[in-house]
């Protein structure tokens, strides 16, 4: 349709026929934008306080953070200045949201880690002690209860079906300002920051800062599709590089900590490398195929099943094996005790064999 300089009652009418403009949209209130979500939502985030002990020594039992990730969360650790060791005990911040009616609450495992006492303070000023009901380190979440029913809560949506460039925000409690809303985009997904075996992050640029840790951050629905966990920052403020736990993989954290507060893996009892290119083609191998077993423990139940070093992984049950983390969480997730098969490259050919997994203990894979 071509339109003349001049336009006329009928060319209006026709404009917004040829645009599919409906009445409403068109009608829609200038400045709206993120308010009414924002107005529903809140009342479930939560300002999260922690007294922690004073220190007096290097804890040797404490783990020791891969330092490339120490860039992240020495930027977003949330804990208050402290005072010298040994003196008094130091205190923390951090966010959280309410997910069921009786008091149940989600927050960072960093957030509450050591606590001596968690009081949470709820959107209409409300102070509350809280229990720690359970926490995961390795992947930074952690579930607290405070007493009471009837409380504001919000729902989970799926990280998996979010799109890089669909909009959230986040809502937290950042230097210790509460209910402060940012918003942005997924800027992206499945990012590797070297933090743990689980490293699966939703990255956005809606800005999150020290005491945003254990906020949520929401899709357009109102769901919770991430929760603030760390941000990467070269002087200590937001430059829009934030990171969340996905959704998906909080529900199976919680659901887990919430029936006994502890969450139990799998152990196979090897030591991973990645396969170079170099050796990839060497062997025959796709570029990204599989991961070479450097090393396999005693007693172990990659032992038992056969495995050996030089081995390369390509498969675990269903589960494509590409890069590391891809066979750390496969097992991790797995059931203990139930035969599972597990295809690898030896010799210059595959092969399947069956092993029977154990529970984790401290080991790593």
């Amino acid at each position: 349709m071509r339109f003349s300089g001049k336009t006329t009652g009928a060319g209006i009418a026709a404009l917004m026929a040829a645009t599919a403009m409906t009445p409403a949209l068109a009608a829609a209130p200038i400045g709206s934008g993120f308010a009414d979500l924002v107005e529903t939502v809140s009342p479930a985030v939560v300002y999260v306080e922690v007294t922690t002990k004073a220190e007096t020594s290097a804890d040797a039992n404490t783990p020791q953070m891969d330092p490339r990730f120490e860039e992240f969360m020495k930027r977003f650790g949330d804990q208050m200045p402290q005072m010298p060791k040994g003196s008094t005990p130091s205190q923390g911040l951090g966010s959280g949201f309410i997910i069921s009616e009786d008091g149940l609450i989600v927050t960072n495992h960093h957030v509450i880690a050591n606590a001596e006492t968690v009081s949470v303070t709820l959107a209409d000023g409300t102070e509350i002690d809280a229990q720690v009901i359970g926490s995961d380190p390795l992947t930074d979440i952690a579930l607290i209860d405070i007493e009471g029913d009837g409380y504001d809560a919000v729902t989970f949506g799926s990280s998996d079906s979010m799109r890089v460039g669909e909009e959230v925000i986040a809502v937290g409690s950042p230097f210790g300002l509460e209910a402060t809303v940012t918003s942005g985009i997924i800027s992206a997904k499945s990012r590797n920051i070297n933090s743990g075996p689980f490293d699966d992050y939703i990255q956005t640029d809606a800005a999150v800062n020290r005491g945003n840790s254990g906020g949520p951050l929401f899709n357009m629905q109102g769901e919770v599709v991430g929760v603030n966990t760390a941000i990467f920052s070269p002087d200590g403020g937001s430059v829009g590089i934030g990171f969340a736990v996905p959704s998906d993989l909080v529900t199976e954290i919680v659901a887990d900590l919430k029936e006994d507060g502890e969450i139990e893996r799998s152990w196979l009892g090897v030591q991973i490398k990645p396969v170079s290119d170099e050796i990839s083609h060497v062997l025959g191998l796709k570029s990204g195929e599989g991961v070479m077993i450097a090393e396999v423990f005693e007693d172990s139940p990659a032992q038992a099943s056969g495995l050996e070093t030089g081995d390369v992984i390509l498969k675990f049950g269903d589960k494509d094996i590409e890069e590391l983390r891809d066979l750390t969480k496969v097992v991790a997730t797995s059931e203990a005790g139930e035969i599972s098969q597990i295809e690898i490259f030896r010799g210059g050919q595959s092969m399947t064999l069956d092993v029977t997994l154990e529970k984790r203990g401290d080991q790593k894979t």
